[in-house]
């Protein structure tokens, strides 16, 4: 049984400036196309029975920068649909909306094609994607290359607690983490790592 590794894209202006980053696309800063590069040496030498990553340029560029090659995009794999609070930040939400928390209110429709997404609604999403993963892991590691709020939720579905759980897994740009097992359970075998 392998491991699932999971890839934090690296920073863009938006992870630095705390904005809320779903669909809009931006690039990666200096400082992330850094971080990804960095990110090689703990990822080579390594064969995937899948990797995957989202179809947002943020990720496919930090899966290339880090030496992954033969990645499939994944559109299950894209953030957290954040609906109106797309490029809003926590600070300005709570101006108006002093006791909203992302994990348990999710967020109010956006423009058409994107209208939020609710705790359970990404933490079905997440269950989609360990169900693909699931299918691989036998065969060897699998490398997921996303984004902070979608990945912790995917981590606390595969840890068996609720999406909301997702909260505590504060995770950071440009790192590696690594899901595996012990006596046959899901744990953390590593979080937030760098090179």
């Amino acid at each position: 049984m392998g491991d699932l590794l999971l890839v934090r894209h690296g920073e863009t202006e938006w992870s630095v400036s705390g904005q809320h980053t779903s669909w809009t696309d931006l690039p990666l800063t200096r400082h992330g196309e850094e971080q990804a590069k960095s990110l090689a040496p703990l990822l080579s030498g390594r064969t995937f029975s899948l990797a995957l990553t989202s179809e947002l340029d943020r990720a496919i560029r930090t899966a290339e920068l880090a030496g992954v090659t033969g990645a499939l995009t994944e559109p299950e794999l894209h953030e957290w649909d954040y609906g109106a609070y797309e490029g809003v930040t926590t600070v300005d939400i709570h101006r108006d909306r002093p006791d909203w928390d992302l994990w348990t209110d999710g967020v109010p429709a956006g423009p058409e094609g994107h209208p939020g997404e609710s705790p359970e609604e990404i933490g079905r999403r997440a269950d989609r994607v360990l169900a693909r993963v699931e299918t691989a892991l036998p065969d060897g590691d699998v490398l997921l290359v996303a984004h902070g709020h979608f990945l912790r939720v995917l981590t606390a579905r595969r840890l068996g607690l609720p999406p909301a759980e997702g909260r505590l897994f504060q995770l950071v740009t440009g790192t590696v983490s690594r899901l595996s097992t012990e006596h046959d359970r899901p744990v953390i075998a590593e979080w937030n790592t760098r090179a």
